[in-house]
């Protein structure tokens, strides 16, 4: 009997039958001929190609903006690009200074484009800021960079999300929203899109040609412009208030609202969706960045955020000292002291950056608070979401590239 050909139900003989498989079993192998196990299998060649560890990637093209650069880069031979939804990001590491950092990014293009092997990530000017503004005047076209495999939850999913998006973007903020409007556009995505950007003035509107061209190809996707400083016809004047909102939540059919800006745009609208009664699990937020003003939260300690204090780093067998400020988060400081740590998300949510505090203190603000309820309780912290209030000792495991 050929092994399993007649296990068709639970009768008695049934039964009799599957107590002899382990012998049937050992027959057949007996009898068949030996061949070479192919050390290859299909299912994890495929699992590398869709979640890789980290993608080598180089510069195809920078397409220029009035304050930013948007930057096509592919695989060296046009080989696909691991698979991304639209609304997720890419963390890519430079060395800067001598210093090895990392900066997620939102992916600004249609998902179709990793078959290609490509991806767009936008990055607008961030003066004072230690990253943004090097990166812009320093990569060029053809340089090689190193990307994680796309990440993030923020993402249309049919199952949680409402069959309607209403998406509050800001500043660099529309980035992953543009992938959606693509994502939809291209028949990748099925659901109504409903852009409300805010910018300061009309002439600075981010990818405005783009979204325009989108929403007249397809009906499915809605942009408008609000303006805070400028007054133009067709354009919402002001800010994004609850009122605006409510003007374009759909009269039938359920919604999300999916939120990405910068920090004083999460403070501000955030108070305007509670006004609306939304329940909190149909409205998302886009990774939030460490606040920069963080002696200003609830909770944190009397010190002078000017301050410096030491920090005292454990990488297996390699010990590090270095100081950090107060007011910048662990991260910042490890990256500034030329030592190469994992971190992708950089706002305290993936946990990619996970480290055990072996002394000292420091401070969490709670809106960046992604830490387990275990890891509160045993000591480990997320860098780049912890500011250091003492002299402190870390442990960290190493880095992904």
């Amino acid at each position: 009997m050929p092994y399993g050909v007649k296990l068709k139900g639970l009768n008695g003989n049934d039964m009799k039958e599957f107590a002899f498989l382990p012998k049937t079993r050992d027959a057949v192998i007996a009898e068949a001929e030996a061949k070479d196990v192919d050390s290859v299998f299909a299912i994890n060649e495929n699992a590398k190609a869709l979640h890789p560890d980290f993608q080598e990637l180089a510069v195809k093209e920078i397409i220029e903006h009035t304050d930013a650069k948007t930057f096509i880069l592919g695989t060296e031979d046009g080989s696909p690009a691991a698979y991304f939804k639209a609304g997720q990001y890419l963390s890519l590491r430079f060395v800067i200074d001598n210093s090895v950092l990392t900066r997620p990014y939102s992916i600004s293009s249609s998902p179709k484009w990793s078959e290609e092997g490509k991806y767009a990530v936008t990055i607008r000017r961030n003066p004072g800021g230690f990253a943004a503004d090097k990166i812009l005047d320093t990569l060029k076209a053809g340089d090689k960079v190193t990307a994680s495999a796309p990440e993030g939850s923020f993402f249309y999913d049919k199952i949680r999300d409402g069959s309607q998006v209403i998406a509050l973007a800001g500043g660099s903020g529309i980035t992953p929203f543009l992938s959606m409007a693509y994502a939809v556009r291209d028949g990748i995505e099925d659901f109504d899109l409903t852009i409300l950007y805010g910018s300061a003035k009309y002439d600075g509107i981010l990818f405005r040609d783009e979204l325009e061209s989108i929403a007249r190809d397809c009906p499915k996707v809605k942009v408008v412009n609000v303006l805070s400083d400028d007054n133009r016809e067709g354009c919402e004047s002001g800010f994004i208030t609850a009122d605006l909102i409510k003007k374009y939540i759909p009269a039938n059919g359920s919604f999300s609202i999916f939120m990405c800006g910068p920090d004083a745009m999460y403070r501000f609208v955030q108070g305007e969706i509670e006004k609306l009664g939304v329940e909190k699990k149909f409205v998302r937020k886009e990774l939030q960045s460490v606040t920069k003003n963080v002696s200003a939260l609830p909770g944190y300690p009397d010190i002078q955020p000017d301050s410096v204090f030491s920090v005292k780093l454990v990488r297996g067998e390699e010990t590090y000292e270095f100081p950090a400020k107060a007011d910048e988060p662990v991260l910042a400081a490890i990256e500034r002291a030329g030592i190469s740590a994992p971190s992708r998300c950089r706002c305290g949510e993936c946990g990619w950056c996970r480290s055990k505090l072996l002394k000292g203190e420091v401070f969490i603000p709670e809106e960046t608070d992604g830490r387990r309820w275990a890891d509160k309780e045993f000591g480990y912290i997320h860098p780049c979401a912890s500011f250091p209030v003492s002299d402190i000792e870390i442990e960290v495991p190493g880095s992904y590239a």
